[in-house]
């Protein structure tokens, strides 16, 4: 990995998960591909909800899954939503003070993703979705 991406990816994290992980490694990877992705459409659907409550369990399994492979801005913003989601439950406050946080997870989670998917190998390279069609 490059110093760009080791800004995103702890490189020893990510290392000691992939030789932990084996075979698993492809399959545990999707895993944060399709819940991350849920998880921050559900953050995104809170947030113009004003639904901090809607917010709490997304953002901590965004966090875990991310912590996982050493994608640590990611998991850092993930805490600090889940975190600030959690206070505003406290205090019966909306989750206003987090909307750039929010704005910018999405972003985050896509490139992240990428230098993941990119430093996996070829067999884990995202391949085009088609359940049951041929791909052309």
């Amino acid at each position: 990995m490059t110093p760009l991406e080791s800004e995103l990816i702890d490189v020893s994290v990510f290392t000691a998960t992939r030789s932990a992980l084996g075979s698993n490694f492809a399959r545990i990877l999707g895993y944060l591909r399709e819940d991350g992705t849920q998880s921050v459409d559900k953050i995104e659907e809170a947030m113009r909800a004003k639904d901090p409550a809607a917010m709490v369990l997304a953002a901590h399994k965004l966090k875990g899954e991310a912590l996982q492979f050493g994608a640590m801005r990611l998991s850092d913003a993930a805490e600090t939503i889940e975190m600030t989601a959690r206070d505003c439950v406290e205090h019966h406050e909306t989750p206003d003070a987090i909307i750039e946080l929010v704005s910018v997870l999405r972003p985050l989670f896509e490139e992240t993703l990428a230098l993941l998917e990119k430093n996996s190998g070829p067999a884990v390279q995202r391949r085009p979705q088609g359940f049951g069609r041929r791909i052309a």
